[in-house]
């Protein structure tokens, strides 16, 4: 016999023995709310999965898009891309059934996986906006090889991993006792709750760690996101030689020169903003929580609802990534569209002829004797790695060559 005491717990009597017991619904939401939530991921999971791959392909398939910026923008697609597997499903997963239905084993993996594709996401965000950085503000220093730009990459992952070895070791499976999952069948059949969460000691490392994790994968990328783009603008706003984004094809001037500086500071503003947005969120929920002391009205609202937005959002800059670095980059839309876009003169003995550049390759255009001053335009079109005249007597530089679904897993639904 059953006896309801209140809007979850129930009474169960057996054998004259009675014991108090928490019987939740199986599915945390109704039909209308979750086939919400079901589009809503599924939209993001679709777009970061296309645009990523796409990505990929681009610069893996063709070997003159294997540049330092490429190669930071294909780790930024890969990172991208296991945010989205590893991430999405399992997410909407814990939005839609209440407890864990999975392994320790897929508790402990999944928490470490999102969080190292995360956090490498993050800084490569960081590593772009420093190539970036040096490419513009810095052009006649040495440039990032190859080589370097893959060091930094395996730097990126080391730092990945060692900041999410504390959440992976501490992540575990536990049977809530008293708690049960009721499924709206004729039956209404039960089954015991599992959860899978981080199991600190006390209350206070959690604390410290959640600030660790804010300052490292937010805070301070984000600051330094901010300073090096807007250092870009300023160089930009303040450069004295033109540039433009195809010189040896258009004689345009001011026009063409202010427009592309508009364009290439609004993509920089863009790139701040839209990191910004989208964890912005979600941190917020995540310090929230570990700082006050909320009801539990209030913890199972954030639950159910405000932390599926939120991590929706936040899981939406991996999606939106491949726009910004490689639809708004000519080089990218010439190995989208994989056709000629451009004739580019080149010098031939004494004579100005044509030569179709459609493979991101970087030409050099050499003046004619007694000219001391090179033109060299990298790989056509990118703001970021073009170079303007070089100074007298000098050589120009070379071309360029959740947060984590267990942590908002607070209380129970």
């Amino acid at each position: 016999n059953l006896g309801e005491t209140s809007a979850n717990e129930t009474v169960l009597w057996i054998g004259g023995g009675h014991f108090n017991g928490t019987f939740l619904p199986y599915y945390q939401h109704s039909p209308a709310v979750a086939a919400t939530f079901i589009i809503a991921y599924l939209f993001i999971f679709l777009s970061c999965m296309a645009g990523n791959s796409l990505v990929c392909l681009v610069v893996v398939k063709n070997q003159r898009m294997r540049t330092v910026t490429n190669l930071f923008i294909l780790n930024l697609a890969i990172s991208d891309l296991l945010v989205g597997i590893f991430c999405v499903p399992t997410t909407l997963m814990d939005n839609l059934i209440t407890g864990w239905p999975f392994s320790q084993v897929v508790c402990t993996m999944s928490g470490l996986v999102q969080g190292m594709s995360v956090s490498a996401s993050v800084l490569t965000l960081v590593a772009i906006a420093m190539d970036r950085f040096h490419c513009i503000v810095l052009p006649f220093r040495e440039r990032l090889s190859l080589l370097k730009a893959v060091i930094i990459i395996i730097v990126v992952w080391l730092l990945a991993i060692a900041i999410m070895c504390p959440s992976a070791v501490m992540l575990t499976v536990a049977r809530m006792e008293g708690h049960f999952m009721v499924l709206s069948d004729a039956k209404n059949t039960t089954y015991p709750l599992y959860t899978c969460y981080e199991a600190w000691s006390d209350s206070n490392m959690r604390k410290l760690y959640t600030t660790i994790l804010f300052t490292h994968i937010y805070l301070v990328p984000l600051t330094l996101i901010v300073l090096m783009y807007g250092r870009i603008c300023l160089k930009l706003c303040n450069a004295t030689v033109p540039i433009t984004e195809h010189p040896p094809c258009s004689s345009s001037g001011t026009n063409s020169t202010s427009k592309k500086r508009i364009k290439v500071i609004k993509m920089l503003i863009l790139v701040a903003l839209l990191f910004m947005i989208s964890w912005l969120p979600l941190w917020t929920l995540m310090l929230l929580v570990d700082y006050t002391n909320l009801t539990d009205d209030h913890l199972d609202l954030l639950s159910s609802y405000f932390f599926p937005f939120a991590h929706w959002l936040a899981f939406s800059n991996s999606s939106i990534n491949p726009v910004i670095y490689g639809y708004f980059n000519e080089n990218f839309r010439r190995g989208f569209q994989a056709r000629p876009t451009c004739f580019l003169p080149q010098l031939e003995g004494n004579e100005w002829g044509s030569q179709l550049m459609c493979d991101g390759s970087a030409p050099v255009l050499s003046l004619p004797p007694g000219n001391s001053s090179p033109l060299e335009i990298d790989q056509g079109g990118d703001p970021c790695q073009e170079r303007s005249a070089a100074l007298p007597g000098k050589d120009s530089p070379h071309p360029p060559t959740g947060l984590f679904q267990a942590r908002s897993r607070l209380v129970l639904k």
